[in-house]
């Protein structure tokens, strides 16, 4: 074969994606797309599973996420009054609720689920319910919008107090 056809064939070769030799062994054989596409599947499950996260409320933050309420009958929850700051609030995710206390003894109790997009709300912090995914904000007195895409404010729940328990429906 002369130089030229060598020249050639190689070209032919390479145009193909056959310009190294392969092993017998299909395992070991990586061309480029294939190891795109797996670092891309790779990329996506790490930017999912922290979107994921993000959505998932406020658990672990200093007085914004409470511990379990407790089912008091279909659709009521109970929680202590002491769970909740005077001045601030207290989200219950599992529960979807969350309950603050603008002035001491006034207990207020909304869906802690925002109603831009549906991401579980992470505390209240300054007076203000805040939702993590997108910035809303929400008035802790009233539920009202005060800042952010939400477009509703927090659904309302009736809250009754007895003793140091809170009851939610």
């Amino acid at each position: 074969m002369s130089q030229n056809e060598q020249v050639h064939a190689a070209n032919h070769l390479a145009a193909k994606g056959n310009d190294r030799p392969r092993d017998s062994d299909p395992s070991t054989n990586l061309d480029r797309r294939t190891v795109i596409r797996h670092v891309g599947v790779a990329g996506l499950a790490v930017v999912g599973a922290a979107t994921l996260s993000a959505c998932g409320g406020g658990k672990g933050t200093a007085n914004q996420s409470g511990g379990a309420a407790s089912s008091a009958g279909p659709g009521k929850e109970v929680v202590k009054a002491a769970d909740i700051p005077v001045g601030g609030g207290t989200v219950f995710a599992a529960a979807k609720v969350v309950v603050t206390q603008p002035k001491a003894g006034d207990f207020k109790a909304f869906s802690a689920i925002c109603t831009h997009m549906g991401c579980t709300v992470a505390g209240v912090v300054n007076g203000m319910i805040t939702c993590p995914c997108h910035g809303s904000t929400y008035d802790m007195a009233t539920g009202q919008v005060t800042g952010g895409p939400a477009p509703a404010p927090l659904p309302s729940k009736t809250v009754g107090v007895s003793g140091g328990s809170i009851t939610i429906s």
